[in-house]
């Protein structure tokens, strides 16, 4: 009979340990240890646990239990000496049953990995669903994990010995994740569809409006309807609406969901697992005729990603109000606008702004997202819950460099446009970290709350520099932090102020007035230019997350961003700051 957390958390340490022999191979002291940690509430708690433990032991024990596996299809097979769960699983898998040729080169690979790596390779043969992987699916992961890191190879062994483990412990105790099953089924047919050129090649790219989208569309329609969802339709911008009524009639939704277009050579689970794991939720209140205090709302999204328009988050935008007209005259790869594919569709344009929803009629809006991250993963904690979330603004840029002699050109004198390119690519969280990518009589100062500078020629962070140079642009800024020191950084002047909130609360205001005072003075206002000028007095009142300023030849400009310490705002119509 099935084990029950019930049975291993009230049994003596020694009889518990008994029970869970043979979950890591050769290796009882983790589940003996992780048993201090009961009682369990569930067997996602006792996996951690145990996962926790070995996170905990050290490389050379991770390494020992790595070790204690055998090579699949190995000597250990031939010998009939594996343990009852390891012969299990590569039995499921055929490899008691390979070819000569398949046994010889399953050898030669399980010789190669040894020899690179100093391990046994493992993989959960028993696969995602526990049925168990085929033998060219177990080859295939082994060529490609050959070629891994030593690191990276390590870590996903451990990862793999974890499935292997989970797999184990759900037959001891008899549970099959059928739930889970149905997602990743919905998943795995609505992935057969990719758009030409894709398909042959085995990717997944679902494009807004394709023929392969509108079939996702039509998959994801009847999903819904055979799970019990009240209200299944498409709207004006090919979104799929699910509604599940509340107990009462008025009663608020809860509106969730994801999107179900992808990328070029897209993920499986990318927006889709957002679309089917609420409507497995819906499929459980319906089998079992309840009904919450408030509705339930999917919508599975029609655009986010912008593969085909760059008009992202089409889809989710349409519902806030925030679908943009202009966006209907964009035009595809192949001249064909976004107005003529929606009717193509059988949209109705003129019914977009009839699908904005009213907030006052929801809860708010929870979204089930893949990480595509390695934290969950780093913790063996399968599940988290998002506190905040990142957005991004794109630039695309240029740098100009000078072509110059390898061998002749003093380092100091070379303005290598891939060298600037890639120490820009180098800042990284709070810090900004630019150097030489401007002629000498060009001096860039930037002020990024919560990060520091790096000014020309100055190769570590400094605090908040402001250099005066050249004119009387940098002296206004210098002005602006009045009766700080001034240093001299690299035989430039400047003043250094140590960050805090205040510091940069006192320098927004300063930095608005000097800039006021630049947009009155004429011989600046000059300099500035009128889109400067403008820019000045719509934007002098925001908060300077990041402001830039640039004196050269080519005049004063500036820019500031809201949002990141790290994006730099050129100004339209003005000269690319790069």
């Amino acid at each position: 009979m099935p084990l029950t957390l019930e049975q291993l958390n009230s049994a003596s340490h020694a009889d518990a340990a008994l029970m869970l022999d043979g979950l890591y191979e050769h290796s009882p002291w983790i589940a003996e240890q992780a048993l201090a940690q009961r009682p369990f509430t569930s067997l996602a708690h006792l996996k951690h646990a145990m996962c926790e433990v070995l996170a905990h032991a050290g490389r050379d024990a991770q390494l020992g239990l790595i070790r204690a596996h055998p090579e699949l299809a190995g000597k250990a097979m031939v010998s009939k000496t594996l343990t009852a769960e390891s012969t299990n699983e590569q039995t499921k898998a055929g490899l008691t049953d390979c070819t000569p040729d398949e046994f010889a080169k399953i050898q030669k690979l399980n010789a190669d990995y040894n020899a690179k790596f100093g391990w046994p390779f493992i993989l959960a043969v028993r696969g995602p669903r526990g049925v168990g992987y085929n033998k060219q699916q177990i080859i295939d992961a082994f060529e490609r994990r050959l070629h891994g890191h030593p690191e990276f190879e390590l870590a996903e062994c451990l990862r793999n010995i974890h499935r292997i483990v989970e797999i184990r412990l759900n037959d001891k105790f008899g549970v099959e994740p059928t739930l889970g099953h149905q997602v990743w089924d919905w998943q795995e047919k609505l992935a057969k569809h990719s758009d030409p050129g894709f398909a042959e090649a085995g990717q997944l790219t679902v494009t807004y409006l394709t023929d392969a989208h509108r079939a996702c569309a039509q998959r994801i329609t009847h999903n819904m309807r055979d799970c019990g969802f009240d209200e299944v339709y498409t709207d004006a911008v090919g979104n799929v609406v699910g509604r599940y009524h509340p107990a009462t009639a008025g009663d608020k939704y809860l509106l969730t969901g994801s999107h179900y277009d992808t990328v070029r050579n897209g993920g499986k689970y990318d927006g889709r697992l957002g679309i089917f794991v609420p409507m497995a939720c819906v499929q459980q209140l319906h089998q079992q005729g309840q009904r919450l205090p408030f509705g339930i709302e999917v919508v599975a999204f029609a655009e986010e990603e912008g593969q085909r328009y760059k008009a992202t988050f089409l889809g989710s935008g349409a519902l806030i109000g925030d679908f943009k007209p202009e966006w209907l005259d964009q035009q595809d790869a192949d001249g064909i606008t976004m107005r003529a594919a929606m009717q193509h569709a059988g949209l109705c344009v003129d019914d977009i702004p009839k699908i904005q929803r009213d907030p006052a009629q929801y809860l708010g809006f929870v979204e089930v997202h893949i990480e595509q991250g390695p934290v969950l993963n780093e913790v063996n904690i399968p599940l988290g819950v998002v506190s905040s979330i990142n957005g991004s603004v794109r630039y695309l840029c240029e740098v100009m460099g000078t072509a110059s002699h390898a061998g002749t050109t003093p380092m100091d004198r070379r303005r290598d446009a891939a060298c600037a390119v890639a120490e820009l690519a180098q800042a990284r969280g709070n810090v900004t970290w630019i150097r030489d990518m401007l002629p000498t009589e060009e001096v860039r100062v930037i002020l990024c709350a919560a990060t520091v500078f790096v000014c020309p020629s100055v190769y570590e962070p400094l605090g908040i520099v402001n250099l005066e140079a050249m004119a009387c642009e940098t002296a206004v800024v210098a002005s602006a932090v009045g009766g700080i020191p001034e240093v001299v950084v690299d035989g430039v002047t400047g003043t250094l102020v140590p960050f805090t909130p205040e510091s940069v609360t006192g320098f927004e205001h300063a930095f608005a007035d000097a800039v006021n005072a630049m947009a009155a003075d004429p011989s600046r206002a000059k300099a500035m230019g009128k889109a400067g000028r403008e820019r000045a007095v719509a934007d002098f009142g925001w908060r300077i997350v990041c402001c830039q300023l640039l004196t050269s030849n080519q005049g004063f400009l500036w820019s500031l961003s809201r949002d990141s310490p790290s994006i730099f705002l050129p100004l339209s119509g003005l000269p690319n700051l790069m």
